[in-house]
C-alpha cells in the first residue's frame, strides 16, 4: 500500500500539504475510504469528521464543497447562495477532467484546475476532520481553521 504515495495524483496532495504545513501527512488505509462511512469505520472516528468533496457543476463553471460525511449536500441552498438555477452534480468523467482525481479520492486540495470552493459550516463542530488525499486509500487530517485556510474556501451553510 505504501506505493499510493508514489501515485501522481497523491504526489500532489502531499505538495501542496507540505508547502502549506510540513507537519501534514497523507495516510495510507489497508480498507477503503472510498465513502464517509468506510472512512470513519477505518479511522474509528465519527461519520461527520470525513470531509466528502463533492463537485457541482454550474452554467460555466464548476464549484467543489466540502461536506460533513454525516450530512447531505443541499443543492437548493447551493443555487440561493449563488442565485443560479441551474446547479448540479459533476459527473465522473468532469471530476477526473476538472479536480485530477476520481470520485472516491477527491482532495479538498491539489486540484488540476483552479475551483471555488464552499465549505459546510457544520465541519466546524469537530476539531480535526479527515479529507481524500488523492486515492480511496488515501486521507489527510487537518484541523478545521487549517482546511479554510488551505482551500481558501468559504464557509456556508450548504447542508442539510
Amino acid at each position: 500500500m505504501e506505493d499510493l504515495l508514489n501515485k501522481e495524483p497523491v504526489k500532489r496532495v502531499l505538495k501542496v500539504l507540505r508547502d502549506f504545513d510540513e507537519s501534514l501527512k497523507v495516510e495510507t488505509l489497508i480498507s477503503s475510504a472510498r465513502t464517509a462511512k468506510d472512512a470513519s469505520e477505518s479511522l474509528n472516528t465519527e461519520v461527520g469528521s470525513i470531509v466528502k468533496s463533492l463537485l457541482l457543476r454550474r452554467k460555466t463553471s464548476f464549484l467543489l464543497c466540502l461536506v460533513a460525511g454525516d450530512k447531505r449536500c443541499s443543492l437548493n441552498k447551493i443555487k440561493k447562495l449563488l442565485n443560479e438555477k441551474d446547479v448540479s452534480m459533476a459527473n465522473a468523467d468532469q471530476v477526473k477532467e476538472i479536480t485530477g482525481f476520481t470520485i472516491g479520492g477527491v482532495s479538498p486540495v491539489g486540484h488540476l484546475n483552479k475551483i471555488d470552493i464552499f465549505i459546510d459550516h457544520s465541519l466546524e463542530r469537530f476539531e480535526n476532520v479527515f479529507a481524500a488525499a488523492g486515492h480511496p486509500n488515501s486521507i489527510f487530517k487537518i484541523n478545521f481553521k487549517n482546511l479554510c485556510k488551505i482551500t481558501n474556501g468559504s464557509v456556508k451553510d450548504i447542508s442539510e
